[in-house]
Protein backbone atom coordinates (compact mmCIF):
# COMPACT_ATOMS: atom_id res chain seq x y z
CA UNK A 1 0.00 0.00 0.00
CA UNK A 2 3.04 2.09 -0.95
CA UNK A 3 4.56 1.97 2.41
CA UNK A 4 8.26 1.02 2.18
CA UNK A 5 10.29 -0.63 5.08
CA UNK A 6 14.13 -1.10 5.30
CA UNK A 7 15.20 -4.13 7.35
CA UNK A 8 18.96 -4.16 8.12
CA UNK A 9 21.39 -6.74 9.07
CA UNK A 10 24.24 -6.08 10.41
CA UNK A 11 26.09 -2.97 8.54
CA UNK A 12 28.94 -0.20 8.70
CA UNK A 13 29.34 3.03 6.88
CA UNK A 14 32.95 3.04 7.06
CA UNK A 15 35.61 2.39 4.05
CA UNK A 16 36.12 -1.29 2.96
CA UNK A 17 37.05 -2.13 -0.71
CA UNK A 18 35.85 -5.78 -0.37
CA UNK A 19 32.59 -4.53 -0.01
CA UNK A 20 30.34 -2.06 -1.91
CA UNK A 21 29.75 1.03 -0.76
CA UNK A 22 26.85 1.52 2.06
CA UNK A 23 23.79 2.72 0.52
CA UNK A 24 21.21 5.11 2.70
CA UNK A 25 17.30 4.72 1.52
CA UNK A 26 14.42 6.18 1.99
CA UNK A 27 11.49 4.77 3.97
CA UNK A 28 8.57 4.58 6.17
CA UNK A 29 9.75 2.16 8.60
CA UNK A 30 13.38 0.96 9.53
CA UNK A 31 14.07 -1.91 11.31
CA UNK A 32 18.17 -1.24 12.63
CA UNK A 33 20.69 -3.37 14.87
CA UNK A 34 22.15 -1.26 17.41
CA UNK A 35 25.60 -3.59 18.19
CA UNK A 36 27.08 -0.82 19.16
CA UNK A 37 23.94 1.17 20.07
CA UNK A 38 25.36 3.46 22.75
CA UNK A 39 27.48 6.90 22.65
CA UNK A 40 31.35 5.51 23.93
CA UNK A 41 31.10 3.68 20.54
CA UNK A 42 32.82 6.00 18.30
CA UNK A 43 35.41 4.16 15.02
CA UNK A 44 38.65 5.63 14.47
CA UNK A 45 38.99 6.33 11.09
CA UNK A 46 39.98 3.12 9.35
CA UNK A 47 43.52 4.93 7.50
CA UNK A 48 44.23 5.15 11.25
CA UNK A 49 44.02 1.51 11.73
CA UNK A 50 45.34 0.27 8.62
CA UNK A 51 48.68 2.59 9.68
CA UNK A 52 49.10 1.02 13.23
CA UNK A 53 48.33 -2.71 12.04
CA UNK A 54 51.04 -2.10 9.32
CA UNK A 55 53.10 -0.99 12.01
CA UNK A 56 52.66 -3.49 14.62
CA UNK A 57 53.45 -6.10 12.12
CA UNK A 58 56.82 -4.86 11.16
CA UNK A 59 57.51 -4.08 14.57
CA UNK A 60 57.27 -7.82 15.56
CA UNK A 61 59.08 -8.63 12.55
CA UNK A 62 61.85 -6.43 13.42
CA UNK A 63 62.03 -8.27 16.89
CA UNK A 64 61.52 -11.70 15.38
CA UNK A 65 58.13 -12.35 15.84
CA UNK A 66 55.37 -13.91 14.10
CA UNK A 67 52.58 -11.39 13.79
CA UNK A 68 48.63 -13.57 14.49
CA UNK A 69 46.02 -10.89 13.77
CA UNK A 70 42.51 -12.77 14.46
CA UNK A 71 38.93 -11.08 12.76
CA UNK A 72 36.22 -13.37 11.95
CA UNK A 73 36.70 -14.99 8.90
CA UNK A 74 33.98 -14.14 6.32
CA UNK A 75 34.11 -10.11 5.48
CA UNK A 76 36.77 -8.93 8.51
CA UNK A 77 39.43 -11.21 7.44
CA UNK A 78 39.38 -10.00 3.50
CA UNK A 79 38.55 -6.32 4.89
CA UNK A 80 42.02 -6.74 6.85
CA UNK A 81 43.95 -8.29 4.20
CA UNK A 82 43.10 -5.44 1.85
CA UNK A 83 44.89 -3.15 4.65
CA UNK A 84 48.27 -5.33 4.76
CA UNK A 85 51.05 -4.06 3.33
CA UNK A 86 52.71 -6.97 1.61
CA UNK A 87 56.15 -5.67 1.14
CA UNK A 88 56.54 -5.92 4.84
CA UNK A 89 56.74 -9.86 4.51
CA UNK A 90 54.62 -13.06 3.89
CA UNK A 91 51.18 -13.28 4.60
CA UNK A 92 49.49 -16.56 5.55
CA UNK A 93 45.81 -17.36 6.12
CA UNK A 94 44.36 -19.89 8.27
CA UNK A 95 42.37 -22.73 6.70
CA UNK A 96 38.86 -21.39 7.43
CA UNK A 97 39.85 -17.63 6.17
CA UNK A 98 41.73 -19.10 3.13
CA UNK A 99 38.45 -20.94 1.69
CA UNK A 100 36.42 -17.63 2.01
CA UNK A 101 38.90 -15.53 0.48
CA UNK A 102 39.36 -17.76 -2.85
CA UNK A 103 35.62 -16.85 -3.09
CA UNK A 104 36.37 -12.91 -3.06
CA UNK A 105 39.45 -13.64 -5.17
CA UNK A 106 36.57 -15.18 -7.44
CA UNK A 107 34.41 -12.25 -7.21
CA UNK A 108 37.03 -9.94 -8.78
CA UNK A 109 38.01 -8.25 -5.22
CA UNK A 110 41.71 -7.58 -5.73
CA UNK A 111 43.59 -8.96 -2.36
CA UNK A 112 47.48 -9.16 -1.94
CA UNK A 113 48.90 -12.82 -2.26
CA UNK A 114 48.65 -15.05 0.43
CA UNK A 115 50.38 -18.76 1.81
CA UNK A 116 48.44 -20.78 3.17
CA UNK A 117 49.30 -21.11 7.24
CA UNK A 118 50.49 -24.43 7.54
CA UNK A 119 53.16 -26.25 9.06
CA UNK A 120 55.67 -25.78 6.57
CA UNK A 121 55.05 -22.29 5.59
CA UNK A 122 54.77 -21.34 9.76
CA UNK A 123 58.24 -22.82 9.64
CA UNK A 124 59.83 -21.09 6.29
CA UNK A 125 58.42 -17.78 7.30
CA UNK A 126 59.03 -17.84 11.36
CA UNK A 127 59.32 -14.37 12.91
CA UNK A 128 58.61 -12.48 9.79
CA UNK A 129 54.95 -13.38 8.36
CA UNK A 130 51.87 -12.01 9.20
CA UNK A 131 48.77 -15.10 9.99
CA UNK A 132 45.54 -13.93 9.54
CA UNK A 133 43.13 -16.39 11.85
CA UNK A 134 39.62 -16.73 12.94
CA UNK A 135 39.43 -15.74 16.79
CA UNK A 136 38.72 -19.39 17.49
CA UNK A 137 42.25 -19.99 17.05
CA UNK A 138 42.95 -17.90 20.02
CA UNK A 139 44.53 -20.37 22.56
CA UNK A 140 44.65 -23.67 20.73
CA UNK A 141 47.71 -25.23 19.75
CA UNK A 142 47.42 -24.29 16.41
CA UNK A 143 48.89 -21.33 17.35
CA UNK A 144 52.19 -22.77 19.12
CA UNK A 145 53.65 -23.60 16.01
CA UNK A 146 54.42 -20.00 15.01
CA UNK A 147 55.81 -19.61 18.54
CA UNK A 148 57.49 -16.68 18.76
CA UNK A 149 54.36 -14.80 17.98
CA UNK A 150 52.38 -11.47 18.97
CA UNK A 151 48.98 -11.82 18.96
CA UNK A 152 46.50 -9.34 18.27
CA UNK A 153 42.33 -9.17 17.13
CA UNK A 154 40.60 -6.80 15.40
CA UNK A 155 37.28 -5.84 16.58
CA UNK A 156 34.62 -3.07 17.71
CA UNK A 157 35.12 -4.18 20.87
CA UNK A 158 38.67 -3.67 21.57
CA UNK A 159 37.41 -0.31 22.55
CA UNK A 160 36.25 -1.40 25.66
CA UNK A 161 38.85 -1.26 28.37
CA UNK A 162 39.78 -4.29 29.62
CA UNK A 163 38.77 -6.42 26.45
CA UNK A 164 42.30 -6.91 25.41
CA UNK A 165 43.35 -8.18 28.59
CA UNK A 166 40.49 -10.76 29.30
CA UNK A 167 41.04 -12.41 26.09
CA UNK A 168 44.90 -12.48 26.59
CA UNK A 169 46.21 -10.35 23.79
CA UNK A 170 48.79 -8.57 23.29
CA UNK A 171 47.51 -5.89 20.85
CA UNK A 172 43.73 -4.46 19.83
CA UNK A 173 42.63 -3.06 16.65
CA UNK A 174 39.37 -0.74 16.80
CA UNK A 175 37.75 -1.75 13.51
CA UNK A 176 34.26 -3.24 13.32
CA UNK A 177 31.39 -4.05 10.76
CA UNK A 178 28.77 -2.59 12.65
CA UNK A 179 27.69 1.06 12.83
CA UNK A 180 29.05 3.17 15.78
CA UNK A 181 26.61 5.37 17.72
CA UNK A 182 26.41 8.82 14.80
CA UNK A 183 26.74 6.34 11.92
CA UNK A 184 23.27 4.89 14.23
CA UNK A 185 22.06 8.20 14.27
CA UNK A 186 22.80 9.24 10.73
CA UNK A 187 21.28 6.35 8.93
CA UNK A 188 18.37 6.86 10.96
CA UNK A 189 18.33 10.61 10.16
CA UNK A 190 18.65 9.61 6.13
CA UNK A 191 15.80 7.32 6.06
CA UNK A 192 13.33 9.46 7.03
CA UNK A 193 11.44 6.57 8.89
CA UNK A 194 8.38 7.30 10.68
CA UNK A 195 9.08 4.85 12.56
CA UNK A 196 12.45 2.95 13.55
CA UNK A 197 12.54 -0.58 15.15
CA UNK A 198 15.58 -1.18 17.35
CA UNK A 199 16.95 -4.99 17.14
CA UNK A 200 20.24 -6.97 18.14
CA UNK A 201 22.40 -5.14 20.95
CA UNK A 202 21.74 -1.86 23.16
CA UNK A 203 18.40 -1.57 21.59
CA UNK A 204 16.68 -0.30 24.75
CA UNK A 205 19.23 2.83 24.71
CA UNK A 206 18.73 3.50 21.29
CA UNK A 207 15.14 3.40 21.65
CA UNK A 208 15.19 5.89 24.94
CA UNK A 209 17.45 8.29 23.57
CA UNK A 210 15.56 8.04 19.67
CA UNK A 211 12.41 8.41 21.62
CA UNK A 212 13.29 11.56 23.43
CA UNK A 213 13.81 13.25 20.15
CA UNK A 214 10.32 12.70 19.29
CA UNK A 215 10.60 9.90 17.44
CA UNK A 216 8.92 6.89 17.18
CA UNK A 217 10.57 3.59 17.70
CA UNK A 218 10.64 0.61 19.63
CA UNK A 219 12.65 -2.53 20.78
CA UNK A 220 12.11 -5.79 18.67
CA UNK A 221 13.54 -8.34 20.86
CA UNK A 222 14.23 -11.38 17.80
CA UNK A 223 14.65 -15.34 18.76
CA UNK A 224 18.08 -15.36 18.62
CA UNK A 225 18.81 -12.43 20.96
CA UNK A 226 21.61 -12.41 23.22
CA UNK A 227 23.52 -9.88 25.63
CA UNK A 228 26.01 -7.70 23.34
CA UNK A 229 29.13 -9.56 24.01
CA UNK A 230 31.92 -10.30 22.11
CA UNK A 231 30.08 -13.53 19.79
CA UNK A 232 28.22 -9.93 18.17
CA UNK A 233 31.04 -8.78 16.10
CA UNK A 234 30.20 -11.13 13.18
CA UNK A 235 30.64 -9.35 9.94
Amino acid sequence: RGQIAVITGDYKRGQDPTTEPFEPLRCHLLVTESTFGLPIYRWPNPATIRAEINDWWRENRDAGRTSILLGYALGKAQRLLAMLDPNTGPILLHGAVERLTAVYRECGIPLPDTLTASVENAKAFRETALVIAPPSAAGSPWVRKFQPCSLAMASGWMLVRGTRRRRGLDRGFVLSDHVDWPELLQTVEESGAEQVWVTHGYREAVVRYLSEQGRTARSLETQFESEPDEKNDAP
